[in-house]
Formats: C-alpha cells, structure tokens, sequence
C-alpha cells in the first residue's frame, strides 16, 4: 500500500486543495475576529442562531440556481433588519430576538430546502468553491476587519456601559448594526465552509480559546484572528488526507485548538 503524501505534496499536487484553504483561512480570520466582539458582548449564541436563520436563503438561491451566498446574506440582512428595528422599539435584548427569528427561519428553511441539497446547507461543502468565491470572499473579508477595527472603539464602550456611550453622544444603535451587518457577512461566508449547523462554532470557539490565553483586547483579537485562520487550515487539511468531511472536522480543528488553551489559561 502506497504511502500517503504529506500536506505539502499533497497542496502542491491539488489546485483545488490550495484554493479551499486560501478560501478557509480569510473566512477563519474574519470569523475569529467578529467571534472576538461576539465573545464580549455575550453574544456566542447569536452566532449560531444567525447561521440557521441563513437557511431559508439557501433554499431559495438553490432553487432559483445562485450562488448560495447571495441567499444566505439577504435572509440574514432581512433578519438583522428586524432584528434592529424590533429591538429598538421592545427594548427586548438581541438575544431574545435572534432567538425568535432563529426558530421561524429553521422551520421554513427545512420546508423550503430541497431535500437532496438539505445536507449541503445543514454541513456545508467547501469543496465546490471557484475562483469567484476566492475573490467574493477576499473582498469581503477585507471589509469585514477594516470596517470592524474602525468601530472597535465605539463598540467596546457600548459593551463597557451602553449609557456612558449614548451621553458621549455615540450612535450606539447605529454600531451595533454595523457589527450586526457585518456578522451576517461572516456568516454568509462561513456557511460555504460549515453549513448552517456549524457556521456559528467558526465564529465563536477561536474567539473563546483566545480569550483563555490572552491579557488584554489587543492580544486578544491577534489570537482570535489567528486561531480562527488555525482552525480553518488544519480542519481542511485533515478533512483532504482522511478523506473526511471538511466542514465538521474544522469545527473538531477549532475545538482542538480551543482544549489546548485551557493549558495556558490565564
């Protein structure tokens, strides 16, 4: 029996591999570092249930025949929309919101999705991106952490006191659908690696073992940008040597990553 190539033979034998985890590495940088304000704000479950509400803008872009993203991000845009509006007029927390928006999309998406496609959108298939989605995903990415550095400031004082930020004449409401906004970017990014079941673990686990090993904001945004990129790599290596299923085994990766930090817990 034939010994198996190591990852370097086998990136450089495989086009595809390489594209998979250039493609896997922007959207793990993005994710970790939205994950990272997400972690803070005592977010976490929003990011998973935001990925489920994706899923009803999958099943149309499927059968309209698009590209899956474009579904994901209007259902989810559509989402935040009310999501914002409502939680400006209910003073309910976002959470609840989310939550809300989260049960009703799933059932319509599982009604909606066709069933031979359901596995797909629930697990993801990072296997047929193209070159297009190498440079959706660049662009947006590079929105994503520029746009997200610009309001960091303003969003870390509204987490610290959201009153001391609406005295200091802050738009509070307005920052906070900016990161809602960009969440839904990452998330409708993440779903072509992870699915609607798994996008949200992206977002958060590389952020929450950041925060086991980091001492202040600073750090902890460069290892959640990192261990989101980590997560991305190896999962999508491991996935192409054992013959696997990519998306889970990158969640497995970030969960690897994120049991070792507790080592190193400060």
């Amino acid at each position: 029996m034939a010994a198996k190539p190591d990852f370097i033979n086998m990136i450089a034998m495989d086009n595809s591999l390489l594209l998979q985890l250039i493609i896997g590495i922007l959207i793990g940088l993005s994710a970790g570092y939205v994950g990272s304000f997400m972690v803070l704000r005592k977010m976490s479950l929003v990011g998973d249930a935001l990925s489920h509400v994706a899923l009803p803008g999958i099943a149309i872009a499927l059968l309209m025949n698009i590209n899956p993203f474009f579904g994901a991000f209007t259902a989810l845009l559509l989402a935040i929309l009310i999501i914002w509006f409502l939680e400006k007029k209910t003073e309910l927390p976002s959470e609840t919101l989310v939550g809300i928006m989260f049960t009703l999309s799933l059932a319509l998406g599982l009604l909606l999705t066709p069933e031979p496609e359901l596995l797909e959108a629930l697990s993801g298939d990072i296997t047929k991106v193209t070159f297009f989605d190498l440079w959706l995903t660049l662009a947006l990415s590079m929105v994503i952490i520029w746009t997200l550095k610009r309001i960091a400031d303003n969003l870390m004082l509204g987490i610290i006191s959201k009153e001391l930020a609406m005295s200091l004449k802050i738009p509070i409401h307005k920052i906070n659908f900016i990161f809602l906004f960009l969440a839904a970017f990452i998330v409708a990014l993440g779903i072509k690696v992870a699915g609607t079941m798994l996008t949200g673990s992206l977002v958060i686990i590389p952020a929450a073992a950041a925060k086991n090993i980091s001492v202040n904001l600073s750090q902890y945004s460069k290892w959640a940008l990192i261990f989101g990129a980590l997560s991305a790599a190896a999962g999508l290596l491991s996935a192409s040597y054992f013959d696997i299923s990519p998306g889970p085994t990158i969640i497995l990766s970030a969960g690897m990553i994120f049991l070792g930090t507790l080592v190193f817990k400060k």
